[in-house]
Formats: structure tokens, C-alpha cells, sequence
């Protein structure tokens, strides 16, 4: 909660120090790029690696006997924390901030910015603030009024506070809207103003919001075992791991629909009442209780990391069992998380894609010119190419730590006997030196195709390469993570034992057990990396191109000048 405090803080403090329009997006640049190495260089290799080792640790009796005693439980522990913590904390607070500095930079050239009305200038940040009491507020449900009191009850707790934000800060919106807004005002609209009353903003403001509770719960329907999809997924353990990952690639793109959906009625409506400010505040409305989402997030790997600490301490198997229940309650909420941070990064980019036509001077976006078309179609293979170089990297980085726990096995006297000590400190360099050698490909190739689109083929070419990015990133990166969290359900499914159903299934080290730990294995880098990693892939192209719009626009597309 402090960490939303002192982001919406800087940005308060930011525009009161007078900061201009090319200071926010010269910040959010900046943000972008630290957000990007938190999510590749440290989520990137330490939560594959360790399910890698756990893929051998299962597949091998010899090795699952002193499985304890070995690498991956650590790590383990450090790459739920890195990855679903601050990574994931990262990346929202890099879109909260975006869409704050995207509306406070139209809402300056509106009317209430030319007139300086400071409080309606301050739309956005009155927003943020109550959205943080509201989640203060949302928070005494689960601990005081709707206290819980079994393993079934865990679930739809969490998913309960997601309802209960959102009810409240529609409220909350309705009240800053009646205090902070004039009841009619103009907005810039490219070129044009456009008229606005206060109530359009209300609606812009909670159509985000309720957008993103329906992709919450949607993510939560096709990522939770408690539904038919996951269990149909692991059913399909059955007959081995092949179809596993048939079912689970059918059940990640099947879950896009509504969430595309829910993202297009939100643009439509939000841009209809008040044009690129109401998608910048549309998003910021379905940020505004992150906090809660934040809370129910991290609820996963601290229940994962509790469960490691009673397995290496040797507790009672009840103990492990109940840690589990919780884990797998808080892997559905993290993939909720997930759906929240695309969600909002589509309209983040929507918002900087309309800022960056505005300041380039593009009239009209023409699909049906080529200079536009051909930057499409390379726009929206970009997700495709950048999540190849994210598994890619994982996956080779994931086979040398592999590689070295079998020869530390191997030479090291006594290890598998429990009576010497594995060298900790090699595996932790090979993590570490892999994460950050291995994000420069995917990295230069974000920072690299706007350069190159806006320099050689022009601001018409870009504008084709940001669309295309952004339409296809948001539908793989949703994808992506809903089949990652669908596979790590269905194996925990199987592992716990919950009905008659997951016994027929079981139990560990059963054949359907063995495929199930394969898909999970599989969707370990689409759920943690590829998935996550694609917000970035939209919003730093989109702020790189809206940051250095002018010179493309003036010296920019010198290939079609030759021709």
C-alpha cells in the first residue's frame, strides 16, 4: 500500500514542480526500461529454472528421494518473489503511472488546464488517492466482517474483495466526479474541441473499472481448478502429455474473447464521451484498485514460500497440504493480477498511441495506405518474434542449471546421501549471469523497431508498427498467461487430491502427474515471462515513438524519399 502512496506522491509531486509534457514522457521512457529489466532479468530464469529442476526432481525416483536438499526449493522461494511481487508490482505501477502522465497531459491543454482550475487539473491523482482508500476500506471484509473459516472458503474470499473494491469505488468515483469536475468543460480531441460533462467522465472512469473486474473474473474462470476448464485439462493428463498441451493452448485462446471484449467496449464508450482523456482515465479506472489486486497477488508465492519452508523444516504433511490449498487459491489470483496489468496496458497504449498520431501531425491512421499496412503486419508479428527470444533464452539458461545440479551429483561425494552440502553459489551465478546476459536481445529489439520503423519508414510506417503490436500483443500476452496459470492448476489439482475425480488421477508421480508437470513446466515461461514481459513490448514502443515524434516527423521515412 505505501508503494501506491509514494507513486501517486512523485507524480502529485512531479506536476507541482511544473514538470512538461515531454518531462512525464521522458519519465515514463525511463520507467519502462527499469520495468523491463525487472521483468526479464529476474523473473526471467530463477521461476523457470526451478521448475525445471522440479520437472527432473519428478521424473526421476533417485532424485525426488532427496529432492529437498537441493537448489530449486530456494529457488523457488526468491523467483515467486521477484517474479509475481515485484515484477508484477513493477509493471502496474509503470501503467498507473503512464496513464496519470498520459490524461494530466491532455487534461493541461483542456479547458480547465488553460484556465488553470488545479483541482479538476488533478482529476487523475483525486482518482488514484481514492482508489487507495477504498482498497484501505476493502481490506476489513476479509479480515473482520467475512472472516474465513475452511480450505473452501479461501477462493472466493479473494474474489470477493475484487467485487467489494470495485462496487465501492464506483461510489468513490461518483463523489470525485460531483467535487473535483466543472459540469461541462472542453477536452482536446486531435485538433478539435470537444465538449464534455462531468458524468461522461464518471462513465469513462467506471467502464474501466468494471472492465477489469470482468477480465479478473473471467482470468479466474479459466485459470482456477474449482471450474471445468482446468479440470477438462487435466483429464486430458490421462493420455499423456500431449494432450495437455492441447487442451491447454485451446483453453488459453478461448479466454481471450471476453477479455477482448470487455477491452473494446471500454475503448469504444470511453473514447465516445470523451476522447483519448476518457481512455487515459478509463484506464486509470481499471487501475484504481490495484492495490486490492496487488494484496490478492501476492498471496500465491508467499503461500508457495511458506510451503517450501515446511517442506525443507521437515514439517507435518497436513501442514504441506494446507499450504497448498492456499498456493493454488493464490496462483488463480495472481493470473487475475496478470489480466489486470494486459488489460490496462492496452489502454495505457491506446492513450500514448493517440498522443504520438497528435504530435507526429498524423491527419488520419489509413490501412488501406502501404506505408500503414506494412507496418501493421510487422507490428503484429513483433509479440511473436519477442516472446520466441524470451523462451529461448529461458530454456537455455534453464538446461545449464540443469546441467550443473546433475554434475554436482555426479562429483561431489556424499550429496546424494545427504551428508554433504551442494555448491549453492554456482547455481545462483549461472541464474543471475543468464538473466541479465539474456535480456539484451529482446530488449534491443523494443528499443530498437521504433527507432528504425520511425527513421527510415515515417511516421505512417510507425503508426502501422504501434497498431499491429498493440492489437496482437494484448490477445498472445492474455494467451499466454491464462494457459501458463491453467497448466499449474491442473497439476496442483492432481496433487491435492480435492474429489474422487483428481484421486482417479493421482497421485504424485503417476503417469498423469508426470504430463501435468510437463505442461506446467511448459507454461512456467508463457505465464511468467513471455506473458508479463508483452506489456512492456506495447507501452515502451508506444513511449519511445511518442518521445521522439518530432524528429520523426521531420527528418523521419528517408527510405520512401529515395524512392
Amino acid at each position: 500500500m505505501a508503494f501506491w502512496c509514494c507513486g501517486s506522491r512523485s507524480i502529485y509531486s512531479s506536476c507541482i514542480m511544473g514538470m512538461t509534457g515531454r518531462d512525464f514522457m521522458n519519465l515514463s521512457l525511463v520507467m519502462d526500461l527499469e520495468v523491463l529489466q525487472w521483468h526479464f532479468s529476474e523473473e526471467l530464469v530463477e521461476v523457470y529454472i526451478q521448475k525445471q529442476l522440479m520437472l527432473v526432481l519428478t521424473l526421476s525416483e533417485k532424485l525426488r528421494r532427496i529432492s529437498l536438499k537441493m537448489i530449486h526449493v530456494i529457488a523457488d522461494n526468491v523467483g515467486d518473489n521477484v517474479g509475481d511481487i515485484a515484477g508484477m508490482g513493477s509493471d502496474l505501477f509503470g501503467s498507473y503511472a503512464e496513464s496519470s502522465c498520459a490524461a494530466l497531459f491532455v487534461a493541461s491543454i483542456s479547458s480547465f488546464g488553460v484556465s488553470h482550475d488545479y483541482t479538476a487539473m488533478s482529476y487523475p491523482l483525486i482518482i488514484s488517492s481514492m482508489g487507495i482508500v477504498v482498497c484501505l476500506l476493502t481490506t476489513l471484509f476479509a479480515t473482520d466482517i467475512f472472516e474465513v473459516k475452511n480450505v473452501s472458503e479461501i477462493e472466493p474470499s479473494l474474489k470477493r474483495q475484487l467485487l467489494i473494491s470495485t462496487v465501492l469505488m464506483t461510489a468513490g468515483i461518483a463523489t470525485v466526479n460531483f467535487f473535483a469536475l466543472p459540469s461541462e468543460f472542453t477536452l482536446f480531441n486531435f485538433g478539435t474541441d470537444k465538449v464534455v460533462k462531468n458524468w461522461h467522465l464518471f462513465f469513462c472512469v467506471a467502464i474501466g473499472l468494471w472492465a477489469g473486474l470482468a477480465i479478473g473474473y473471467t482470468t479466474e474462470y479459466y485459470t482456477s481448478n474449482a471450474y471445468s476448464p482446468v479440470r477438462d485439462v487435466a483429464d486430458s493428463c490421462r493420455t499423456g502429455a500431449a494432450t495437455n498441451v492441447i487442451f491447454g493452448l485451446a483453453l488459453g485462446y478461448k479466454s481471450v474473447i471476453i477479455p477482448i471484449f470487455s477491452i473494446a467496449i471500454a475503448i469504444y464508450v470511453s473514447f465516445s464521451l470523451a476522447a483519448m482523456y476518457g481512455v487515459s482515465v478509463a484506464a486509470l479506472g481499471m487501475l484504481s484498485t490495484i492495490a486490492t489486486g496487488l494484496a490478492i497477488d501476492a498471496y500465491g508465492p508467499i503461500s508457495d514460500n511458506a510451503g517450501g519452508i515446511a517442506e525443507m523444516a521437515g514439517m507435518s504433511h497436513e501442514i504441506r497440504e494446507r499450504t497448498d490449498a492456499l498456493d493454488a487459491a493464490g496462483n488463480t489470483t495472481a493470473a487475475i493480477g496478470k489480466g489486470f496489468a494486459i488489460g490496462s496496458a492496452a489502454l495505457v497504449s491506446l492513450a500514448l498511441f493517440g498522443a504520438f498520431v497528435s504530435r507526429a501531425g498524423i491527419k488520419t491512421v489509413d490501412v488501406l495506405t502501404p506505408k500503414v499496412f506494412i507496418g501493421l503486419i510487422v507490428g503484429a508479428m513483433l509479440p511473436y518474434w519477442f516472446s520466441a527470444m524470451t523462451m529461448k533464452s529461458v530454456g537455455s539458461a534453464a538446461l545449464k542449471m540443469v546441467e550443473e545440479v546433475r554434475r554436482q551429483f555426479n562429483t561431489i561425494p556424499g550429496l546424494m546421501e545427504g551428508t554433504a552440502k551442494p555448491d549453492y553459489a554456482t547455481c545462483v551465478k549461472i541464474s543471475t549471469d543468464a538473466s541479465l546476459r539474456e535480456m539484451i536481445p529482446p530488449g534491443a529489439l523494443v528499443m530498437l523497431t521504433p527507432l528504425i520503423a520511425g527513421t527510415f519508414f515515417g511516421v505512417e510506417t510507425l503508426a502501422g508498427v504501434l497498431a499491429g503490436s498493440l492489437v496482437s500483443g494484448v490477445q498472445v500476452a492474455i494467451s499466454a498467461s491464462n494457459t501458463g496459470g491453467a497448466w499449474d492448476n491442473a497439476k496442483k489439482y492432481i496433487e491435492a487430491g480435492v474429489n474422487e475425480h483428481a484421486k482417479a488421477l493421482g497421485p504424485k508421480g503417476s503417469d498423469a502427474h508426470k504430463a501435468a508437470v510437463i505442461g506446467d513446466t511448459i507454461g512456467d515461461p508463457l505465464k511468467d515471462t513471455s506473458g508479463p514481459s508483452l506489456n512492456i513490448l506495447i507501452k515502451l514502443m508506444a513511449v519511445e515513438s511518442l518521445v521522439f515524434a518530432p524528429f520523426f516527423a521531420t527528418h523521419g521515412g528517408i527510405i520512401f524519399k529515395w524512392l
